[in-house]
């Protein structure tokens, strides 16, 4: 009996929709970085891209614990000396919520040309309506993430 290596034709690709409203961050972070990796699949090995597309709706409304809304702090540098640029969690929530959520995946995503394929799949919109109603069906792609379970 041969051992099973999952190959490019093998991958079905689904698209889930998840609601961020009233979500931690953190915590749907990690969830949707597993369906974007595949590893809710059998066939999940970890040098191909198993995984599914992600639509999260909602995202102006997702939550933070503790002090992390006064205290979270943003980087990013412009490659020059003294570039290093800062952006505190409730202005970022401010001007582009999207891109809170998409920092906190990519960086549960693997750092590769693997990854960033990974990431692609993933589609964050502030509120709750989307243009991906062709591709995803109506109740079965709804979900609802509770208690670190994908329903």
């Amino acid at each position: 009996m041969k051992t099973y290596s999952t190959k490019a034709s093998d991958i079905k690709r689904q698209w889930h929709v998840v609601d961020a409203s009233d979500k931690v961050l953190g915590r749907l972070a990690s969830e949707t970085a597993k369906l974007l990796m595949g590893k809710h699949k059998p066939i999940y090995v970890p040098h191909l891209d198993t995984g599914d597309y992600v639509i999260i709706i909602n995202a102006s409304q997702v939550r933070v614990t503790g002090r992390k809304a006064k205290q979270k702090v943003y980087y990013r540098h412009s490659g020059y000396p003294g570039g290093l640029k800062t952006t505190s969690y409730e202005k970022m929530m401010q001007t582009h919520p999207t891109r809170v959520l998409e920092h906190a995946i990519k960086g549960m995503l693997p750092h590769n040309r693997l990854g960033a394929a990974m990431f692609k799949k993933l589609k964050v919109y502030a509120a709750d309506s989307h243009p991906h109603q062709a591709q995803v069906s109506a109740p079965k792609g709804q979900h609802k993430l509770e208690s670190g379970e994908l329903s």
